[in-house]
């Protein structure tokens, strides 16, 4: 007897065709043809990033309902995965996205260092955008490269071994 057993299927009004785009639906789809039928939930973290790269960078609570429709779930699961994961914004963000990564690695690397010189030099602390909205900076948990700390994504572009004068001349390169 397996005690794995596939999520309960979620009755939904809203009708899946008007769902998101269809481009959107297209790539979702492309996600959720990696698992079984019943398992179709399991794509729901790329069908977030989708929609939050489609939407500007964040989601909307109608979007996230949207992809709760879309995959059969509960709107209530995909909310927690939105809000569980630092991926994911819930709110609009500048035009980029600058992550540092706060891991203990990244840490001992100079991490904190590069936080407080971007609030002192550009005016922004962790969670906040810059008042141009050229970028939101954002505390990452690990960014899984720890033997080149401190690392910083800037979008979704790695850089390691980050210095001071290098995140300046990063920030100063976004449009």
């Amino acid at each position: 007897m397996s005690f794995r057993t596939a999520p309960l299927a979620v009755i939904h009004d809203r009708d899946k065709e008007t769902l998101l785009t269809p481009e959107l639906r297209s790539e979702i789809d492309r996600h959720v043809a990696k698992y079984p039928p019943e398992w179709k939930q399991s794509a729901v973290m790329p069908a977030l990033t989708l929609v939050q790269d489609y939407n500007g960078g964040w989601l909307t609570r109608d979007l996230m309902d949207q992809v709760a429709a879309y995959l059969d779930m509960p709107e209530v699961a995909v909310y927690e995965v939105a809000t569980f994961y630092a991926m994911y914004d819930l709110e609009p963000v500048g035009r980029h996205k600058i992550c540092v990564c706060n891991s203990i690695s990244c840490m001992l690397g100079g991490a904190e260092a590069l936080l407080e010189h971007i609030e002192k030099r550009h005016g922004v602390a962790p969670g906040e955008t810059s008042k141009d909205g050229k970028f939101t900076l954002k505390e990452f948990e690990c960014l899984g490269a720890c033997r080149h700390a401190p690392v910083v994504m800037v979008d979704k572009e790695y850089h390691e071994c980050v210095t001071q004068d290098g995140i300046d001349k990063i920030i100063s390169k976004l449009d």
